[in-house]
């Protein structure tokens, strides 16, 4: 199996103990990138040399023992709404194709300091602006299990590189649904955090007081691990406690709710 296929749990624990070089990785991701990009439009902006120097960055902490975590040396795609400083965010559209973001997002600034790898900046409905991922500028998504089908939006760039194995993990944005839609089409998981739990400060707003960024990954373990890198609390441990019981939990369940919203609008009449 290629090491680009590598779950992030199984790609981790093989830079950690050295059997795997966060480089070899980098450079097998950013190998699928140039050979599988061109058909799937994942990503329109890849930073290779940026990904490679923290890929290089990466291997010589851990040699010298300074392994920083779950992320430490992995490729991860963002969102191209997601600022990068001195890599243009286009937002979808080429009304943005020449911004050159200036200041990291707050959420890059967390990847950086885990010692994530940025490999660069993913396809996505314009503006977020969209559920399909098919209106780009930069060309329609093209789902990596079935190209007649499509990726779902509006963060359809990121699901399909994880999907495609472009990268282990991506960071996408959800206003009401933008993560979990295009995680579901394209057969991996994405979450949408508790407002406040991300920063969404340095990422361009489709609606500001509802937006959050969102982990895509291949399993609900691996989006819940990027959750525990990046959570401004720093202390809930997620995918710790994917091993809870559930039995004391409680689900709500809402009885004809259609048929309750069809009638206060129609006292509305």
């Amino acid at each position: 199996m290629s090491v680009a296929m590598l779950s992030l749990v199984e790609a981790a624990e093989q830079i950690r103990t050295r059997k795997l070089t966060a480089t070899e990785l980098t450079r097998q991701c950013l190998d699928r990138i140039e050979r599988i990009n061109p058909t799937i439009h994942a990503f329109i902006t890849v930073t290779a040399d940026l990904a490679l120097e923290q890929a290089r960055q990466a291997d010589a902490e851990i040699t010298a023992g300074n392994w920083r975590g779950p992320l430490h040396g992995i490729p991860i795609a963002l969102k191209d709404l997601i600022d990068v400083a001195g890599v243009r965010t286009t937002a979808g559209s080429r009304q943005y194709s020449n911004r050159i973001a200036t200041e990291d997002a707050a959420i890059v600034t967390q990847l950086k300091q885990a010692g994530a790898v940025i490999v660069g900046k993913t396809n996505l409905h314009e503006f977020a602006f969209g559920g399909s991922g098919i209106v780009s500028s930069f060309g329609p998504v093209k789902n990596p299990w079935d190209i007649s089908r499509i990726t779902g939006g509006s963060s359809s760039g990121s699901a399909a590189a994880v999907a495609a194995g472009m990268c282990i993990a991506a960071i996408g944005t959800d206003t009401a649904g933008s993560v979990r839609c295009p995680a579901a089409l394209c057969g991996v998981v994405g979450h949408r955090p508790s407002k406040g739990l991300l920063s969404k400060q340095g990422i361009i707003p489709l609606v500001e007081s509802f937006d959050t960024p969102g982990p895509i990954a291949r399993t609900v373990r691996e989006a819940a691990t990027v959750l525990d890198c990046l959570s401004a609390s720093g202390d809930m441990d997620f995918a710790a406690r994917l091993d809870e019981p559930v039995t004391k939990m409680r689900v709500g369940v809402a009885r004809n709710l259609s048929a309750d919203a069809d009638q206060e609008v129609a006292s509305c009449l």
